[in-house]
């Protein structure tokens, strides 16, 4: 069945067809999870999997997912795929279809120069499709800063002083092309002050003559890190490491279990957001995830401030049906 055009709401220049799509996650790796999540009728956008330039390097042996009744648990880096890859697939899926359903893709990088030259490829593919000529777009970006799972490196967005640079990479980027809608994917926070930090960090990039921010929205949140399940709970036969369900015990923690911290992050984002001063600042919407597997979760995700809901863990567990689950 081919993807609705019906106009749900937008982000910035960014028309999503319906209320639920999938986040940045495994299950939407390839060319071929991209297709059935774009073709699917039940979804409103597409995010691919988080790229890196030259890809992740991916060991089965080491990263692996697990499921438990409550949550899931993953070691996982990055996409083994490079963004070239998904900038190809992107262009096929977009090239001939007649939906204005947009594919969000997900990109990361600790290096400020790296993060432009991938902005820069993705701005060359935009304009072959023609997606920099026009009010909306079918293509947006998301900045993954918040993965726990790479050895050595912490997410950025725990430290505003540490996100600000690869922050005004994204700013530059938009205020060269306004029609580039640019977000930033947030780890779960629990204290006042570290949401109110990234906030400030992205009211510095304002610039008075400008009605936005060149942020257009935050998705909140990623994986919980530091969490650790039973092989026995993981329903995993033999034993994993020491008995845990990941080969090296510890892993980012998402699901139903994660669905209460999800919504207090959206609700204080967007309360921050809709009180804030800056008229721009109050313009940034919020793409909900974790723990969304239903209707009444998306209802939720919604009445915590959600412009968009999305999933990844029901996406695993269910695959792309689960999303006609979700329709409110």
């Amino acid at each position: 069945m081919s993807p609705s055009s019906a106009v749900y709401t937008t982000i910035h220049t960014l028309e999503f067809t319906g209320p639920v799509m999938n986040s940045a996650c495994p299950w939407a790796s390839n060319l071929e999870d991209l297709t059935a999540l774009y073709n699917s009728p039940y979804t409103g956008g597409v995010t691919t999997r988080t790229a890196t330039a030259e890809g992740f390097k991916e060991d089965p042996a080491i990263h692996q997912h697990a499921f438990t009744a409550i949550a899931s648990l993953n070691c996982y880096g990055y996409s083994p795929f490079p963004l070239p890859d998904y900038l190809g697939w992107v262009h096929t899926l977009l090239e001939h279809a007649s939906s204005r359903k947009p594919i969000i893709i997900s990109i990361t990088s600790d290096l400020p120069s790296e993060i432009e030259g991938m902005i820069m490829a993705i701005q060359y593919v935009r304009r072959e499709l023609g997606d920099t000529s026009g009010i909306t777009s079918r293509i947006g970006i998301e900045l993954n800063t918040s993965c726990p799972n790479i050895a050595s490196k912490p997410p950025p967005s725990y430290d505003p002083q540490a996100l600000l640079p690869l922050l005004q990479v994204l700013a530059k980027a938009v205020y060269k092309d306004p029609t580039l809608t640019l977000g930033i994917k947030l780890p779960p926070y629990v204290i006042p002050s570290q949401f109110t930090g990234v906030l400030d960090a992205i009211a510095s990039l304002q610039r008075p003559e400008d009605a936005r921010n060149p942020i257009s929205f935050l998705t909140c949140t990623n994986t919980l890190g530091g969490c650790i399940f039973g092989s026995d709970e993981a329903g995993k036969e033999g034993v994993q490491g020491e008995g845990w369900a990941l080969p090296g015990g510890y892993g980012g923690m998402a699901g139903s279990a994660l669905h209460a911290v999800s919504l207090g992050n959206v609700h204080r984002f967007a309360t921050l957001l809709a009180n804030h001063p800056s008229d721009a600042m109050r313009k940034i919407s919020i793409i909900g995830v974790g723990g969304v597997e239903d209707a009444a979760g998306v209802k939720r995700m919604h009445k915590a401030g959600a412009t968009m809901v999305e999933c990844a863990t029901a996406l695993g567990r269910h695959g792309v049906d689960v999303f006609e689950k979700m329709q409110t």
